[in-house]
């Protein structure tokens, strides 16, 4: 293989459970629609939730993320998480269905605090309830975590907590964007050994820059020190959409991210040591210390086909074999301007806050599907729109109406609709197998067509 064909150039390389972006139009979201209105199946039920916001956006980050965030803001959206938990749950494909696993992602789950975490689980156990999950898993960043919040998160039904270290090396760690830094992370796995909670993970990336052998295996010592119940490594990538990607076109000089036999290497070593150590392999990327107790069941239950109801920005589910993803075209928390006095709205009626009407674009609903044939995307007047859409999106707005005009709810946590429900974009593919078909049978072509280099899964863990 040449030297080029061994760097690690711009582009994604994981194989993801769901199409790439390129193959999401609007005219397959009728179809989404109907899967939400269809009578239950008897697979096993997932819930997602996204949380969008970080301390700060680390340099290889290509998920939909947002920092420097006004603390109104974060609460509106985790308000807006429980409404829409609230209209997904009362659709006829998920009602009464018990969730077999919940998964809080981001972005930076620990972001919220305790009061906001307390809410929105409170809104979510009223809508789903989880009492027969499996699995309720939490992802966390070091630097936001305290012992207060840590205790809460046991108190309120986590039962697996996911904490990005990544590195120890505080030079790596800064060079690579990363808010924390080594101390954080002692202080915070204290912590969460102290709680107890039945299952703990740590994450890590082989071949960030800056990284040496020594420095590598530092940080893979140290890890074992801190005895997680499990371990998942990631090598590192560089998608288009991050700021290495962006500062390399800039400067157009090359990242010094290692190459891919270097990392390939290096996890190798990681994995040898840690099975030293009595660790086994659960997957390719993942170890466990006891495999007889400690489970993934989120990974394992999306392989086995379950069902997915993903909540929030940028998030993908998917549902009696159609896939959705959710978008935005502007922050999702952020209100447009009011063109409605209070109680007088056409299409909220008495209920509406006064604040929820807008037809300024940055509100209006995005569409998008998967089918492959695409046709123009019209405005409710049935002229081209700037392929997007300002047709409502059924339940995901929360009026059935698919025709109604272009005015949307500005997301208020009184109006009758939910904000980031009114951003959703409903999205699906009609390939029913497809994830099957990639995630379990991984040397199996792609369907003809469909590209080789697939976006990550939003939240970084499958």
């Amino acid at each position: 293989m040449s030297d080029e064909a061994e760097r690690t150039e711009p582009g994604s390389y994981f194989v993801a459970n769901y199409p790439p972006f390129s193959r999401w139009h609007a005219e397959a979201v009728p179809d989404v629609l109907a899967a939400f209105a269809a009578p239950p199946t008897s697979a096993a039920l997932g819930l997602y939730l996204h949380v969008p916001f970080c301390r700060k956006r680390c340099k290889f980050c290509y998920f939909r993320v947002y920092t420097d965030v006004a603390a109104q803001d974060v609460e509106r959206y985790s308000q807006a998480l429980g409404r829409e938990a609230e209209l997904a749950a009362a659709q006829p494909a998920v009602a009464g269905r018990p969730l077999k696993y919940v998964y809080f992602g981001g972005g930076t789950p620990s972001f919220l605090s305790v009061k906001q975490l307390e809410r929105l689980v409170e809104r979510v156990h009223k809508s789903f309830g989880w009492d027969a999950a499996e699995e309720v898993t939490f992802e966390c960043e070091p630097g936001t975590l305290s012992e207060a919040k840590v205790r809460a998160l046991k108190d309120l039904g986590m039962t697996r907590i996911s904490l990005g270290v990544e590195n120890f090396d505080d030079a790596i760690l800064e060079a690579n964007g990363r808010a924390h830094l080594s101390a954080e992370i002692e202080r915070a796995w204290g912590w969460i050994k102290a709680a107890g909670f039945p299952n703990t993970n740590v994450d890590l990336i082989a071949g960030m820059v800056g990284e040496t052998d020594a420095s590598w295996q530092r940080t893979v010592e140290k890890t074992l020190a801190l005895e997680p119940d499990s371990l998942t490594i990631y090598q590192m990538e560089l998608p288009p959409n991050t700021v290495f990607v962006h500062d390399a076109k800039e400067t157009g000089s090359a990242t010094a991210v290692a190459d891919w036999p270097t990392k390939r290497r290096w996890v190798s070593e990681a994995f040898d040591r840690f099975l030293a150590q009595g660790y086994a392999v659960s997957s390719g990327y993942t170890l466990v210390r006891d495999p007889a107790r400690v489970h993934f069941r989120y990974r394992d239950m999306l392989w086995e086909g379950s069902d997915l109801v993903a909540l929030g920005v940028a998030s993908f589910g998917h549902l009696s074999g159609m896939r959705r993803t959710g978008t935005t075209t502007s922050p999702p928390w952020r209100p447009a301007a009011c063109r409605s006095p209070a109680g007088s709205c056409p299409h909220h009626g008495s209920s509406c806050c006064g604040r929820s009407c807008s037809v300024s674009s940055g509100a209006r609903s995005t569409l998008t599907g998967s089918r492959r044939n695409t046709a123009s995307i019209l405005s409710p007047s049935g002229r081209p729109n700037g392929g997007r859409s300002t047709r409502r999106g059924g339940w995901s707005a929360g009026h059935p109406d698919p025709s109604s005009t272009a005015r949307v709810c500005c997301g208020s946590i009184r109006c009758c609709t939910g904000f980031s429900s009114d951003r959703q974009v409903f999205s699906g593919d009609r390939q029913g197998g497809f994830r099957r078909q990639w995630g379990r049978q991984a040397s199996k072509p792609p369907a003809a067509g469909l590209e080789l280099r697939l976006w990550r899964h939003p939240r970084g863990i499958i």
